[in-house]
């Protein structure tokens, strides 16, 4: 008899975002399966789950799968879960969930945190229709992407690391225009969230003044 695979989605910052329901599923697998399990390790401290936790991340799922699928197809039971939000959102997940599902067995998604949704909301732009890129290339490919965004009717969210984030900016400026209305929320559930509204040019001003810290959702309003 085949096992299970569980898609468990943990908090983006504040510890305190996860399922009654998720903590049960954690408790009980076999195996956990963690981006890093050191970052996993805290949440799972904190919950006093006791469960083996096996490393599975971008750099090793392709070769990790195989046998995954092998024990999955024994009877044991995993528990997917990314550092923080749901798995398969900008995260591992895609291809072990595909694997099983080549393979029949069995894979049930819980519901939780994910960073876009509060954001969008946040944003104040329409919510109804939206386009959701998550990280945009590092290089080859980016201003295609972009001047596909100048065309659309549709509220547009990207993710961006503190590293790239005035890039981002500048190019937003550059390719969809400099009074892009754009919505940032910066570390979303922690100490320290910030929530900032303006034009393109506005914000990339602002974060050429002050220093970017955190993880960023970035919302891109399409409104005529």
């Amino acid at each position: 008899m085949s096992g299970k695979l569980y898609i468990v989605p943990t908090p983006i910052g504040n510890l305190q975002d996860i399922t009654f329901r998720a903590v049960e599923v954690l408790k009980n697998v076999d195996i956990i399966l963690a981006e890093d399990t050191r970052q996993t390790k805290k949440l799972t401290s904190h919950y006093q789950i006791d469960k083996p936790l096996w490393s599975h991340h971008k750099f090793n799922e392709h070769q990790a799968t195989a046998s995954l699928i092998e024990k999955l197809r024994g009877g044991a039971t995993f528990a997917l879960v990314s550092d923080g939000g749901t798995p398969g959102i900008s995260d591992p997940g895609f291809f072990l969930v595909r694997a099983c599902i080549e393979n029949q067995i069995e894979v049930t998604t819980l519901p939780g945190a994910v960073a876009f949704v509060p954001a969008l909301i946040n944003s104040g732009f329409p919510s109804d229709k939206f386009l959701f890129i998550g990280f945009l290339p590092h290089k080859k490919g980016r201003k295609t992407i972009l001047e596909g965004i100048a065309q659309e009717k549709q509220t547009v969210i990207l993710y961006e690391s503190p590293h790239r984030i005035v890039k981002t900016l500048e190019q937003i400026v550059q390719y969809i225009g400099p009074e892009t209305a754009v919505a940032i929320s910066r570390e979303l559930t922690k100490t320290f969230e910030e929530n900032l509204r303006g034009t393109a040019n506005e914000l990339l001003n602002h974060f050429k003044k002050h220093k970017p810290k955190g993880e960023f959702v970035l919302v891109i309003g399409r409104e005529n």
